[in-house]
């Protein structure tokens, strides 16, 4: 009888470690499916983002061309426009750079020329650059200041 025992206490000790160990299975595949879950809804957020890029590049394009015209073309229709242009981009996380008077930046901005004025200092703008959602989307070109 003392042996049965000692059997049945043994079989449970056992049982209770298969139930120990494939408990332990179960939470790490558990937390192997919320990381791949969260990995996928961060990619497809990224693969989103990169998508909007293409057509964000494609408005500024269109942008460009409503501004040249609105600066030699006096139209309050026009302007009206190009202001609501600006508020859908904006809306849809693109902003522009500023960069006409700031300390030139190599990560956000493009130097086209250089000229005589403050080193380093950006002097004109030749072409808008805009950031959407903290990525540079098209870099700034500019006018840079240097010494003669």
């Amino acid at each position: 009888m003392e042996k049965k025992i000692e059997k049945l206490e043994k079989e449970i000790v056992e049982l209770k470690n298969k139930i120990l160990e494939a408990e332990n299975k179960w939470k790490r595949a558990l937390a192997d499916y919320q990381n791949l879950e969260k990995r996928t809804q961060e990619q497809k957020a990224e693969f989103a983002e990169f998508a909007n890029c293409g057509i964000m590049l494609d408005f500024l394009g269109v942008l460009d061309c409503l501004e040249s015209a609105a600066s030699h073309i006096k139209n309050e229709g026009l302007d009206l426009s190009v202001k609501k242009f600006k508020e859908v981009l904006e809306s849809n996380g693109v902003s522009e750079i500023k960069a006409e008077g700031e300390v030139f930046n190599a990560d956000s901005m493009e130097a086209v020329d250089a000229q005589k004025g403050e080193e380093g200092k950006v002097l004109k703008v030749n072409k808008k650059g805009y950031i959407l959602n903290n990525r540079v989307l098209r870099p700034a070109q500019v006018v840079v200041g240097r010494k003669e």
